[in-house]
């Protein structure tokens, strides 16, 4: 992400040091977490809804272990750090180019989950999954992991060391307006629009086929699905959509002075993007919830009963009995 740090005075670092430690390590924990379930347990890794999550967990992780270390030692040495152009381009990629992976996947989870709750036909076959699931998926991360590959290991013009910001390179494809426009409209205020308004219209969709055919059954069975989409779109609200909001006004014609304070402000909240996610993934998987209750109270496990299976464990042993429900496959 373009950085602010330069403006010390509206945002001390001391400040932003303690307030990204104090929630990173518990965020990296609850990722590892998440993680670790979403790929061993059966149930959970099989779900077509999952599989987004899975990607953006291991992005998190990634940003988790990398970026955010970086720049609490950047904090704590108040802006005294010399790296070298290498260092900064990996910096930079993950920084920004991973952070606007995140955006475009879950732009298209948030599309996906209307096809896997309205049209569930669409995913019956391992063809149709692999055309309408798979592939889109696969297409969006290796574009975005190729794009800024270029723009930060092999750019067209020359890329320079920014010693006094934590993301200490300069892009100079920046400067070329075509490049600006393309950037700053298909990755950062389409992603981010494309998140809250299919929220929004898949709650009102649901909430519309509730109300007309009334059909409780048919509600519980999408609601994990809903809950984990409008959950994490709340997440992009607070804290991502502030910055693309004054994004969107400095590229209709804003002068930048004005709301410069607030572009510093949101800037800085959209990375607690990363570190809020994993928690929003707990709260959002009732069957994690479930799991970290049983752990922090050392109960035994039970037997568990899910709407799509049915789960007999003992200790460590899982036996799945039943046929997992087509809609989430």
């Amino acid at each position: 992400m373009t950085s602010f740090d330069d403006d010390i005075y509206l945002l001390p670092h001391v400040i932003k040091f303690w307030l990204y430690l104090v929630i990173l390590i518990p965020s990296i924990i609850c990722s590892l977490f998440v993680l670790y379930y979403l790929l061993f347990d059966r149930t959970l890794r099989r779900a077509l809804n999952n599989h987004t999550i899975i990607v953006l967990i291991f992005v998190c992780l990634i940003c988790q272990l990398t970026i955010y270390p970086w720049m609490l030692y950047f904090y704590k040495n108040d802006n005294h750090w010399y790296r070298t152009l290498t260092f900064c381009s990996i910096w930079g990629f993950i920084d920004w180019g991973l952070y606007i992976t995140q955006a475009i996947l879950f732009a298209w989870a948030s599309i996906e989950r209307h096809i896997l709750i309205f049209h569930d036909r669409w995913v019956t076959t391992r063809k149709k999954r692999f055309y309408i699931h798979y592939l889109p998926l696969i297409l969006l991360t290796l574009y975005c992991l190729l794009f800024y590959s270029i723009v930060y290991f092999i750019p067209f013009c020359k890329n320079f060391v920014h010693d006094y910001v934590s993301p200490c390179i300069s892009v100079c494809s920046y400067d070329n307006h075509a490049f600006f426009l393309w950037e700053t409209v298909v990755h950062q205020i389409l992603p981010n629009l494309t998140i809250i308004i299919a929220s929004i219209t898949l709650l009102i969709r649901i909430l519309r086929q509730k109300h007309r055919m009334r059909q409780r059954i048919q509600w519980r069975k999408h609601r994990k699905m809903t809950i984990q989409l409008l959950s994490i779109s709340f997440l992009y609200l607070i804290f991502s959509f502030p910055n693309t909001i004054m994004i969107l006004m400095y590229l209709c014609g804003l002068p930048y002075h004005i709301g410069y304070n607030v572009k510093i402000y949101a800037e800085f909240i959209s990375y607690l993007v990363t570190l809020f996610f994993p928690f929003v993934c707990i709260v959002s998987l009732p069957e994690l919830r479930k799991k970290i209750k049983r752990i922090l109270l050392l109960r035994p496990t039970a037997i568990s009963v899910y709407p799509e299976t049915f789960t007999i464990k003992y200790n460590r042993n899982t036996r799945h009995i039943g046929i997992l429900d087509n809609k989430v496959q």
